[in-house]
């Protein structure tokens, strides 16, 4: 076995020295006297082909060091990996680390990694769809430690004021990206917390909010003798009053399936992964709904789906949106047609004007308690008592038929 009293005596142009510990493991001679070069010499199982494998200069790296070395690479060997190969990928992937990316490929990475967590493939787009239109364009091309603070203020001016929102999505979009270039150590922090302070105030929400256009409460049953009870009864209209009956959100009335249906119970379950605030909801459903799903159940198939389109996927947003712009439903925004999450709205009228709980209709659209000491304190859903509230809400929009 080597020992360091015979590899001091190693001199240019000598033998080769085997370890005799490890199998392969020599020291070559360099042109230095007493110094050489520690060569591991092995068969590839990956290509069975001879290579060597070298671990530095002696007596740098001293016999026991090149010992381990060696006797981690046999081990791979030995699991049908090939040392080098592995050598030459994790000096690639840290090659990879230490380079700066630019601010685009930085973006596309984050995406790639956080996309499977959006809720839905169309907020899935919108999210690099934003950086693709106002932040590639200008910063794309820059290396993400070279970006300040002003650069962002140069992304967002042009819709700061003139498209808020957007321009407040944008801006938490770059921010992610560069928290995420903070996290991979690519920078310190991201610049982009204190933009705000380069650009005019905005005006604050409740100036600038504008809610969806609404049919106002005291209409509704107008609008489902005109509109929605006329003789032909498509899959767009019966979804469309499926959702003003439950007061549900037009995609998780798209997406409902037969197997979140209990009919013995009338609950309608709705999995959290479906749900804007991803907690599970639970619907109670009276006997106007149950009737419509009686009508779905003729055409239920393989897909699963309560409202299957013909090509037996999800309705489209566009097919209940056609129904209310069809018939010309004027809103309460001068000049609107009412929209389907508007009906929502049209619910929560109701029922304050009705004497109804805020506690009760806010389960019922399934809205979050933005406070944590109140949400403490909610222990269940109220599902009975929401129960008797909805059926009085469908007896209201099915009051034409008793006049």
């Amino acid at each position: 076995m080597l020992t360091d009293a015979r590899a001091r005596k190693i001199k240019p142009g000598g033998t080769v020295i085997p370890d005799g510990s490890v199998p392969g493991l020599s020291l070559h001679p360099s042109p230095t006297p007493g110094r050489g070069k520690w060569i591991l010499r092995f068969t590839s199982p990956v290509t069975g082909k001879r290579r060597d494998m070298g671990f530095g200069i002696y007596p740098e790296v001293t016999i026991a060091t090149a010992r381990k070395q060696a006797f981690g690479a046999r081990e791979l060997i030995a699991v049908g990996a090939d040392p080098l190969e592995r050598r030459r990928a994790e000096k690639e992937e840290s090659l990879l680390k230490t380079t700066i990316p630019t601010f685009e490929v930085a973006a596309r990475k984050l995406y790639t990694d956080v996309r499977s967590g959006f809720r839905n493939s169309k907020h899935s787009q919108q999210w690099i769809s934003t950086l693709e239109n106002y932040a590639f364009p200008l910063i794309g091309n820059r290396d993400v430690d070279q970006l300040r603070p002003s650069d962002f203020a140069d992304v967002l001016r042009p819709i700061w004021l003139d498209k808020p929102e957007t321009a407040s999505r944008v801006r938490q979009r770059c921010d992610a990206v560069m928290k995420w270039c903070a996290a991979q150590d690519y920078i310190v922090a991201s610049p982009v917390a204190v933009v705000t302070k380069l650009l005019a105030r905005q005006p604050v929400k409740r100036e600038r909010v504008q809610h969806h256009p609404a049919l106002p409460w005291r209409k509704i049953p107008n609008f489902v003798q005109e509109t929605l009870h006329t003789a032909h009864q498509s899959v767009g209209k019966q979804a469309l009053e499926f959702a003003l009956l439950t007061a549900a959100r037009s995609g998780e009335v798209r997406g409902l399936t037969w197997s979140e249906v209990d009919v013995e119970t009338q609950i309608w379950t709705v999995p959290a992964s479906r749900m804007k605030a991803k907690t599970i909801h639970r619907v109670p459903l009276t006997s106007r709904i149950m009737n419509i799903l009686q009508r779905r159940a003729l055409f239920r198939n393989e897909t699963g789906l309560v409202f299957a389109s013909r090509k037996n996927t999800p309705l489209s947003d566009m097919t209940l949106t056609k129904v209310l712009r069809d018939a010309g439903v004027e809103s309460d925004v001068p000049g609107r047609i009412a929209t389907v999450h508007g009906f929502r709205s049209s619910f929560r009228d109701w029922a304050s004007e009705n004497g109804y709980s805020r506690d009760l209709a806010e389960r019922s659209l399934a809205h979050s308690i933005r406070s944590t000491s109140e949400a403490a304190y909610h222990r269940t859903d109220l599902i009975e008592a929401r129960r008797e509230m909805m059926r009085d809400w469908a007896d209201f929009v099915f009051s034409y038929m008793y006049n």
